[in-house]
């Protein structure tokens, strides 16, 4: 596992015309964007419901569902936001050690 996130979606802003019946339960297509930078407060990026082609040719707006956070990462896919003291949750990143072509 390299990464926990967190999320919370605005349930009311969810389209009933882009849920579609699977074989084991109704489902809804969303997209998880990771920023690069944290949003303004503290978030790690959006999620919002997937668009068709046609809709993204057209420029149809996106429905915001509400963000995700990166609360916990080993450090090799993404940075975990900083938690309220200001420090990030992370493993330790290991050691990058230069081949000075000693056997020992």
């Amino acid at each position: 596992m390299a990464s926990i996130m967190k999320a919370n979606i605005d349930l009311n802003k969810i389209p009933k015309d882009k849920i579609y019946k699977g074989k084991k339960g109704n489902y809804l297509p969303i997209v998880i964007t990771i920023n690069d930078e944290l949003g303004n407060y503290g978030d790690s990026g959006p999620i919002i419901v997937e668009q068709t082609k046609d809709e993204r040719d057209a420029k149809v707006d996106k429905v915001y569902l509400g963000n995700v956070k990166i609360v916990w990462t080993n450090g090799t896919n993404v940075d975990a936001a900083p938690k309220e003291d200001g420090q990030q949750q992370s493993a330790p990143r290991a050691a990058v050690v230069e081949d000075d072509g000693l056997p020992f």
